[in-house]
């Protein structure tokens, strides 16, 4: 795997769940620097680098051009993942989402062209494939957005797009799918469904799943995340600059499937957790009914290879979350 070596790099969101395993992958080979304002982030999550020479952490906002202009400097790459997640969190508060996604990308972005940085990777997502109903997921085929996150989703791509064109910085969309690993938060409201799922089997609490569980996505384990990121930082491959690519693993699994995954690997530390079965609740607005990524572009176009499935991430993912909650 290409891996990003001897650059400045600026990982926005980095004390989150994908921007702290990317500060893990980065920091013996690079200095980072880590723009996080702790919205949704944890210093916890950091707790492997915050005292490494090589890095940087500065709590800010992506909205405050001025902490974001003296971050900038000397960077040779940004990774720009962070956002105000949560298709339910949108809808419940739009205003707040449009400000993060949209005016705090677009901050980061003017920003990066006034430093000259040369590369600008960023996290996109699957949500913008809306009510598009082809499978799998081709990146040139997009229907209409779903949500308030999908929407912000989308003018990051038309924002990048356009300034690539403007100004000639080199603009990488990455659209994460279902994105699952170490540092996930399990808990509140807006957790995803794998955390919260297992968190619950841990509690010898019944999961709830929202529908009727005939739902499908395709899990992404993280690992597979900081490898899409490393190959578009640092691709020589000028036919895969200012494009978007699905990152995935390209296979599909519904959510009592997933559920009787995670019971039988669950249940090799603890017994009692097979006896255990799921509730059912509400379906939530705004989400989508089937997602499974098509990842022939990055495949082609980066040399993106995903090491780990879903089984096998589940593995890694659980081994985390059991020590994290036995500690």
């Amino acid at each position: 795997m290409s891996k990003t070596k001897n650059k400045v790099v600026l990982v926005t969101g980095g004390a989150g769940f994908i921007g702290s395993n990317l500060c893990m992958d980065l920091i013996d080979n690079n200095e980072v620097i880590c723009l996080d304002n702790l919205m949704t982030g944890k210093l916890d999550n950091l707790e492997d680098v915050i005292h490494h020479s090589n890095f940087r952490f500065v709590e800010g906002d992506i909205r405050n051009a001025n902490t974001v202009r003296e971050v900038m400097y000397g960077v040779d790459v940004v990774l720009h993942q962070a956002a105000l997640g949560s298709v339910p969190r949108s809808i419940n508060n739009p205003l707040l989402t449009n400000a993060v996604n949209i005016e705090g990308f677009l901050t980061v972005l003017n920003e990066a062209v006034k430093a000259n940085v040369n590369r600008f990777v960023y996290a996109a997502s699957s949500s913008t494939y809306g009510d598009h109903p082809g499978l799998p997921k081709v990146e040139d085929k997009i229907g209409k957005p779903l949500s308030p996150y999908a929407v912000t989703k989308l003018v990051n791509e038309l924002y990048a797009d356009v300034f690539s064109k403007l100004h000639g910085i080199e603009t990488i969309g990455l659209r994460y799918f279902n994105v699952f690993g170490r540092h996930q938060d399990p808990n509140g409201a807006y957790a995803a469904a794998i955390p919260k799922f297992i968190k619950a089997f841990i509690d010898h609490h019944a999961p709830t799943i929202n529908g009727d569980g005939s739902q499908t996505r395709d899990f992404t384990y993280v690992d597979n995340v900081v490898q899409a990121n490393n190959l578009a930082a640092t691709t020589e491959n000028k036919e895969a600059l200012n494009q978007v690519y699905n990152v995935a693993f390209g296979a599909t699994i519904s959510l009592n499937e997933l559920i009787i995954k995670l019971k039988d690997l669950l249940s090799e530390y603890d017994s009692e957790i097979a006896t255990i079965n799921p509730e059912y609740g509400p379906e939530r607005k705004g989400d989508v009914k089937h997602s499974f990524a098509s990842i022939h572009k990055a495949e082609k176009y980066l040399n993106y290879q995903p090491e780990y499935s879903l089984e096998k991430g589940l593995e890694q993912a659980i081994k985390w979350y059991w020590n994290y909650f036995k500690a």
